[in-house]
């Protein structure tokens, strides 16, 4: 599994996460929009530091690079969770 994946199944598992588990769901609709976007923005950006960070501790093996170049390539990673968790969204919306 790539980082790419990785990040963009747990992008589609967040949205899915927000929008259907009881609870969580009526705590994340009560938010204002711009706090349900700084958050999931926020929880994004923290997978793909996980992804980077896991991976150079050598627990996960997706092919990224510990040094600037990947570092700076973990921005595409981002952009995949990014565009999963938003896929998602709105092929789930009511």
């Amino acid at each position: 599994m790539d980082a790419e994946l990785l990040a963009s199944v747990t992008g589609i598992l967040l949205s899915l996460l927000f929008s259907y588990v009881p609870g969580i769901k009526d705590w994340f609709e009560s938010l204002a929009a711009s706090n349900k976007q700084a958050l999931m923005g926020l929880l994004l950006l923290s997978v793909s530091g996980a992804v980077f960070g896991l991976s150079c501790a050598g627990l996960v093996d997706v092919g990224v690079v510990c040094d600037k170049a990947g570092a700076l390539g973990m921005v595409s990673v981002f952009v995949a969770a990014l565009i999963a968790n938003q896929s998602m969204y709105l092929l789930t919306k009511k």
